[in-house]
């Protein structure tokens, strides 16, 4: 093992091992990195402006932003979505259409309160529809989620019930929106109307999770490392197994036989 050419040969190992072993470690922070959580002010109530684009995905840094945001509703275009829970309770949302004027304008459902019922929540519908004014601007505050993704109807059912807030389902709904821009999520908003229940609306939770497969990457590498050690041990051995065999046959050929 001392000598020099195999002296060379462990510091090439070792050297090896070392990359290996510093690559491991690469893996292992890249685990932790994915796994790390990064804190959103998620309750600071921020403009509408900047958060989400019209015609455009819904980001992750977006969801379940509280928000302040400024149009006008439409009359006509307020729906229910039936089959909402609110701290366990099912019933039912009322969905209205507000077209926003303080960020790119686009159509945006806000979500007004929750009612127990069909019949609560329509009477709040047919109230609200009748306060609603077209040129008056208001504000809403509230919290921005994603649009939900469309559900088939019944098949002896209302065709048009929804059990999702589905902005692709809710333009198809809405009069003459053909062609105009919308936001692809919605916002539940924090004050009820008049006949409604505020909808709970808890901050997204924000879970972190270790990347197994970086983590099994790591491993690997370590083991890799000490494969290195071990196949420069293994060279040396085989080496030296080698040298005493040759030397064996030397000293036997080097004995004159025996008469």
């Amino acid at each position: 093992m001392l000598r020099p050419r195999w002296v060379l040969a462990l510091i090439a190992a070792l050297a090896v091992a070392a990359g290996f072993a510093l690559l491991g470690q690469w893996q292992l922070d890249r685990a932790v990195e994915q796994a790390t959580v990064i804190e959103r002010p998620t309750e600071e109530v921020r403009p509408f402006d900047g958060v989400a684009e019209p015609d455009g995905p819904t980001l992750q840094v977006a969801t379940g932003q509280r928000v302040e945001v400024q149009g006008a509703f439409v009359p006509g275009d307020t729906v229910l979505v039936d089959g909402r829970l609110n701290d366990g309770v099912l019933g039912t949302w009322v969905v209205a259409h507000l077209e926003v004027t303080d960020a790119p304008p686009g159509g945006l459902p806000i979500a007004l309160g929750w009612a127990p019922d069909i019949v609560a929540a329509q009477s709040a519908l047919d109230r609200f529809e009748a306060s609603v004014d077209p040129d008056e601007p208001v504000r809403v505050i509230g919290r921005f989620l994603p649009s939900e993704p469309p559900t088939d109807p019944d098949h002896d059912g209302d065709p048009h019930a929804m059990s999702t807030v589905s902005v692709a389902a809710l333009i198809n709904l809405w009069a003459d929106f053909d062609d105009r821009p919308v936001y692809f999520g919605y916002v539940t908003a924090a004050e009820p109307a008049p006949g409604l229940e505020a909808i709970s609306s808890p901050p997204p939770e924000e879970q972190a999770e270790l990347n197994w497969l970086n983590v099994f990457y790591a491993v690997e590498w370590v083991v890799f490392a000490g494969f290195a050690i071990f196949l420069w041990y293994r060279l040396v051995r085989d080496a030296v197994q080698r040298e005493r065999e040759e030397a064996e046959l030397a000293a036997e050929a080097a004995t004159p036989p025996s008469r």
